[in-house]
């Protein structure tokens, strides 16, 4: 790939995306694997005027190792300076990017009980800091081809030429390419955004309703002070950011607990490194109470019972069948990217800024208007080109999508 076409993605990431300030801050966090490129994107951060990028390097089988040899009590214990860390972050805020990268089964057959009983025991500790940096902070996830993970999407072409393909569907499905100036097709993105998510909040829908032939139907209440949001999205502070690069969604979170009905997942979902396909999953009283996956039932379960909020849904997006992602017929293994493909759910934690005047709220209080709170968040698919959801405001029905796609 041409470096001048990097460096122009590396110039969207550090503008577009987390909007570094001048004089803030920068924690980036990619794979070592990913040196040069993670380079690239901290130089355009200090081109920006950032005060320091402090790069937090991961590689996943050294991840492996540690799920493997070392204790649960050593995987469970948050260290002094860690918690030290993450709290220095909440005070200063720096803006945040996420450089994904890694192969979609490279945690397959690691110990998942002992993962999830690590996670479940870190989180309290971390979780108080989380929620302090809550829409106070930039934050953005790009991502850059891994070998592994390049051939895991095109396991016809060699190692270099999947790179070089998968490259390639990122900067498109980014925006990026050689002739055109990105930051301003990611302006009119954002606009068309806009327009979109007006239209859904004028309409003040109570409840909403899937249903396609794969055997999808389903019903999920709506937060009466909820909004539907989409693109960038704007700090307590007032700044700007893209926290997804690329975004084609449309979302909000729902009502807490209050759905019922079955949703059939339409691709594979990748999650901590390993993959679960072919599932369903079916809600009553608002919670997940039966599902069944063809492979990763085991992930599928855990996820499932991480916490009491896991079973409760956090989002709804909109997304059309024929959205450039899911035209590129490029299936990515990586939920950034096929989470854009079509209309998605998740599992776990919502959002607080789906709540008008959320920026006067705290945590609790969003939370006891219908925010969903849980140490998760995982997006699944259930887009399909016969999808139907229709909305419905004291009784009457408004069309939302139509074969896949918007109604109007």
């Amino acid at each position: 790939m041409k470096k001048t076409t990097l460096r122009k993605y590396a110039r969207l990431i550090a503008g577009t995306g987390a909007n570094v300030q001048k004089g803030q801050g920068v924690v980036l966090t990619a794979s070592v694997d990913q040196y040069e490129f993670a380079t690239t994107v901290a130089e355009e951060c200090y081109r920006r005027g950032a005060s320091y990028v402090r790069i937090e390097w991961s590689h996943q089988p050294v991840t492996r190792l540690n799920y493997r040899y070392m204790s649960l009590k050593n995987l469970s214990t948050v260290e002094k300076w860690q918690e030290e860390k993450i709290k220095h972050m909440s005070e200063t805020l720096p803006a945040r990017i996420y450089l994904v990268s890694d192969d979609p089964d490279g945690l397959k057959g690691v110990n998942m009980e002992k993962m999830q009983k690590a996670r479940m025991a870190t989180y309290p500790v971390l979780k108080p800091y989380i929620d302090a940096m809550e829409n106070k902070h930039q934050w953005t996830i790009a991502a850059c081809p891994s070998e592994a993970w390049a051939k895991k999407v095109f396991p016809e072409l060699k190692k270099n030429q999947a790179v070089e393909e998968l490259w390639k569907a990122i900067l498109s499905a980014c925006r990026v390419t050689d002739g055109n100036d990105p930051e301003v097709e990611w302006m009119k993105h954002n606009e068309s955004f806009r327009r979109r998510c007006e239209w859904l909040n004028s309409r003040r829908f109570d409840y909403v309703t899937y249903k396609s032939k794969n055997g999808t139907d389903f019903k999920c209440e709506l937060i009466p002070v909820g909004r539907w949001n989409g693109g960038g999205e704007t700090t307590k502070s007032g700044i700007f950011f893209n926290p997804n690069l690329p975004t084609e969604e449309i979302f909000t979170s729902p009502m807490a607990g209050r759905c019922e009905g079955k949703l059939v997942a339409t691709k594979p979902l990748s999650s901590q490194g390993q993959l679960i396909e072919n599932f369903w999953i079916r809600f009553e009283d608002g919670k997940a109470v039966e599902w069944k996956a063809e492979k990763g039932q085991e992930v599928l379960d855990r996820m499932l019972n991480m916490d009491e909020g896991a079973r409760k849904l956090g989002e709804l997006a909109l997304i059309p069948c024929d959205s450039p992602i899911n035209n590129s017929g490029i299936l990515f293994y990586e939920t950034l990217f096929d989470e854009n493909a079509s209309c998605h759910v998740a599992l776990g934690r919502g959002f607080n800024d789906c709540i008008e005047g959320f920026m006067d709220k705290t945590n609790e209080e969003c939370q006891a208007l219908g925010i969903n709170d849980s140490m998760i968040h995982v997006d699944f698919m259930i887009g399909a080109p016969d999808l139907k959801i229709t909305g419905y405001k004291d009784g009457k029905a408004t069309p939302i999508f139509v074969k896949g796609g918007w109604a109007e």
